[in-house]
C-alpha cells in the first residue's frame, strides 16, 4: 500500500518538478502569443493561381502544434482560384457575400455567410466571388510535409459560368 502512494505521489510529483525547474525559453514557448492584425501583411493572390482580383489576408502559418494555416481570402465579383487540391484538406467558412465552388464533376454550388465547406483530402476543387458581388471567407487549410496545396489549371469562364 505505502508503494503504491509513493508511485503515485511520485507521478504527481515529477511533471511539478519540471515545472519548477523550467527555463524563460520554455516559459516563453507556453505562453500565449499574439500577433496584431496591423502586423500581418496582405498579398494579392498570384495571378498564376486565380482569377480577377484576390486578396490574402494571412492569419497564422502552420507550426508542430497545428499543421494548418489560415487566412481571410476576399475575391472581387467573378473572382476566383483555378483548380486545386489539398493534402490535408481544407475548411473555408463564408465570412461575407455570396460566392461559388465547384467539385470536379459536380455541379457550381452557391455559398453564403455562415456556410461552412469542407473539401476533403485530395478533392479537385475551386472556389470565389459570384459575379455580383465581394465574398469573403476564411480559409483552414491543413499541412503535410510542409505542403498544403497542389494547384492545377485555371477554372475557364465556361466552367465558372455553368450554373
Amino acid at each position: 500500500m505505502h508503494r503504491t502512494l509513493w508511485t503515485l505521489a511520485m507521478c504527481v510529483a515529477a511533471p511539478l518538478a519540471g515545472a519548477a525547474g523550467s527555463t524563460a525559453a520554455d516559459d516563453k514557448a507556453r505562453a500565449q502569443q499574439i500577433t496584431r492584425s496591423a502586423d500581418q501583411v496582405s498579398t494579392v493572390g498570384p495571378e498564376d493561381y486565380f482569377t480577377g482580383q484576390v486578396r490574402v489576408d494571412p492569419l497564422f502559418a502552420a507550426s508542430d502544434e497545428i499543421k494548418a494555416s489560415a487566412a481571410y481570402v476576399t475575391f472581387e465579383p467573378g473572382a476566383r482560384s483555378a483548380w486545386h487540391t489539398h493534402p490535408a484538406g481544407q475548411r473555408l467558412v463564408v465570412v461575407s457575400g455570396v460566392g461559388l465552388t465547384q467539385e470536379w464533376g459536380k455541379p457550381v454550388q452557391q455559398i453564403h455567410p455562415g456556410d461552412v465547406v469542407v473539401c476533403p483530402p485530395g478533392v479537385k476543387h475551386w472556389h470565389g466571388a459570384a459575379p455580383g458581388g465581394v465574398m469573403t471567407h476564411l480559409a483552414v487549410t491543413g499541412t503535410v510535409d510542409g505542403k498544403n496545396v497542389t494547384w492545377m489549371e485555371k477554372v475557364t469562364d465556361e466552367q465558372y459560368q455553368a450554373r
